[in-house]
């Protein structure tokens, strides 16, 4: 029998997982297959997160070390994050355009006694927040109370990760030869995670299964009915990006559309059961490097992408709800106030980077333009929904722009160097 490809078998995986979470809302009596879904999603997420510091250390700091044999380093920097901008500027107007197009918020069935201010606000001092290291290894540690007893969690925050692997690669870099050793290291310990990575994304068909099968399960899609119109204009604003704006981009720089979606699909279905970004960095590099792209660079950028690049998150999903809010308690909104969505959304995701969730995203954009906070909990019932969708793009995106700028500066296998697509200095 011929062994279907990676991307079908998780198309399989996830059809099957429908089929399970569909029989755990029809059945009463399948609270063990409920049960094996947790278990089995939540354990595939909780193994690629245990992979997830190591390999963002490693890769960060061996990229660094290969860098420097590149002449156009801090060109490349500046390029990655000028396209984050750039895309991030066409998903936002692209959500506000639908926004006032659709006018989800104009009889929504959503009532307002659903309205609550979230716990988790996002304030612009989170950018700082979260550049600044709370320890070595960025873990954080939270405990919850819950009938009497604690649990205790622990936590890594990827953007600390990632300030202090640049700091210890480029130290590395400036102690000269006594820094080889831990580069060597480094770059050993790059290649050991990557095996270990190899073999866990093997099994995402089964994470695939459970994740979904899970999702299905525990929200299924009757809450879908009274916000209709809202998740109807999100995935049509996350549908044109993904489907339009994405291929438009790679076509424009002479590149195949088909050939990315065909390496980048299994990443892509990867984030949408697993709804984390973070938890999908390994298959978005592998992909990548899939399309050629240099690993010294891959392993830099995409790091980087997943945690501040969210095109879903922080682009499409906070215009068109902060709109839906402004449209539900019929407060207008000019020029100005669509202007600084723009801004908070182009900018804003690096601002939420060291806190998670599309929510920190919305609380901040409402904030910032006056808007009731409340209006976030009106949300709250079908955003993990949502969430698959926008977080699909989010790793599309990621994986578009690492190839975007590899291709300008000729770092793509199998390319010619075109100096024409090189701004100059």
């Amino acid at each position: 029998m011929v062994r279907p490809s990676f991307g079908t078998q998780i198309a399989l995986a996830m059809l099957l997982g429908l089929a399970a979470g569909l029989a755990v809302r029809a059945l009463p009596g399948a609270a063990a297959l409920a049960t094996t879904l947790e278990l089995i999603g939540s354990g595939f997420v909780q193994l690629l997160k245990v992979l997830v510091p190591p390999l963002v250390f490693a890769s960060i700091v061996s990229s660094i070390s290969n860098l420097r044999a590149l002449s156009n380093a801090s060109r490349l920097v500046t390029q990655t994050l000028l396209w984050f901008g750039i895309t991030a500027l066409i998903t936002v107007s692209i959500g506000i355009a639908l926004a006032l197009a659709i006018q989800p918020g104009v009889g929504a069935g959503v009532d307002a006694a659903a309205a609550a201010a979230p716990r988790t606000v996002g304030t612009w001092l989170d950018f700082l927040k979260g550049l600044i290291p709370a320890n070595a290894l960025g873990l954080s540690a939270s405990t919850r109370l819950a009938d009497g007893t604690a649990s205790t969690t622990l936590g890594f925050n990827v953007l600390q990760i990632v300030v202090v692997s640049v700091l210890a690669g480029v130290a590395a870099l400036k102690v000269g030869e006594a820094g080889e050793p831990f580069l060597a290291f480094s770059r050993s310990l790059l290649a050991v995670v990557r095996k270990l990575l190899a073999w866990l994304i093997a099994l995402s068909p089964i994470g695939a299964f459970g994740l979904f099968g899970h999702a299905v399960a525990t929200y299924g899609w009757d809450s879908l009915a009274r916000l209709g119109w809202f998740a109807g204009a999100v995935y049509l604003g996350l549908a044109i990006v993904l489907l339009g704006v994405y291929p438009a981009l790679l076509a424009m720089h002479g590149l195949s559309p088909a050939r990315f979606f065909r390496a980048a699909l299994p990443a892509i279905q990867l984030g949408f059961v697993t709804r984390s970004s973070i938890g999908t960095l390994p298959a978005t590099e592998a992909v990548a490097e899939r399309l050629g792209v240099d690993r010294s660079y891959a392993s830099f950028a995409v790091p980087v992408a997943a945690t501040t690049k969210m095109d879903g998150c922080a682009a499409i999903y906070p215009a068109i709800a902060a709109i839906f809010v402004a449209q539900f308690y019929g407060l207008p909104l000019g020029l100005t106030d669509y202007a600084t969505l723009v801004l908070v959304s182009v900018v804003g995701s690096a601002a939420t980077a060291g806190l998670t969730g599309a929510l920190v995203m919305l609380t901040l954009a409402l904030s910032t333009l006056g808007l009731p906070l409340e209006g976030a909990g009106l949300l709250l019932a079908i955003d993990p929904i949502l969430d698959m969708g926008r977080t699909a793009v989010n790793v599309a995106g990621q994986a578009v722009v690492t190839y975007i700028v590899a291709h300008r500066e000729g770092l793509v296998a199998g390319e010619e160097f075109d100096p024409a697509l090189v701004p100059a200095e």
